[in-house]
């Protein structure tokens, strides 16, 4: 395989590399919304029946205040800060909606990863394909060269073999 094959097969291969990287991370960045929404769908069970007793509200990351609860209707941010009244039952099908949502990128996330690694097999199969039909000496250009079963024919202009085998019965020599 001549210098300039191998510089696009590593240039592809980077390539690879940074699309598969950059899908990790976004599927990274779903599982997290996975977890959070799971959490929060969770804990919304835990809301219901408990209408004027205590509970700890979350007011900021980590920081929570001791509340009670006034009534099982919550303030839910539907899109746009649009904000509606809903029951914890109507809130917990809005995040189970989502989660849905989220399961479906997922899905779709883990079938590109899928064709990418699928590319990428028959790229690397195309390689070693064009590899093993390239001189097997790899010190002549394949043109000058009709290398056959590891033995070395060079037909080089100058006359001399440039087989890292010389002297070492490569036959060429």
């Amino acid at each position: 395989m001549s210098d300039k094959n191998q510089q696009e097969m590593i240039m592809k291969f980077a390539g690879f590399e940074q699309q598969i990287q950059q899908i990790n991370q976004q599927l990274q960045a779903v599982e997290q919304g996975l977890d959070d929404l799971t959490s929060l769908n969770n804990g919304l069970d835990e809301l219901a029946g408990k209408t004027g007793k205590e509970i700890l509200a979350p007011i900021g990351r980590g920081i929570f205040a001791k509340a009670e609860l006034l009534s099982e209707e919550l303030i839910v941010d539907v899109g746009n800060k649009t904000f509606v009244k809903k029951s914890i039952p109507d809130t917990k099908s809005i995040i189970e909606e989502q989660i849905g949502k989220l399961k479906e990128i997922h899905g779709d996330l883990n079938g590109k990863i899928e064709e990418m690694n699928q590319e990428l097999t028959n790229v690397f199969m195309a390689y070693q394909q064009d590899a093993g039909e390239s001189c097997a000496c790899d010190d002549c250009e394949d043109d000058e060269c009709s290398c056959e079963d590891e033995t070395c024919e060079c037909d080089d202009s100058d006359g001399e073999c440039g087989c890292s085998d010389e002297g070492k019965g490569c036959g060429c020599c």
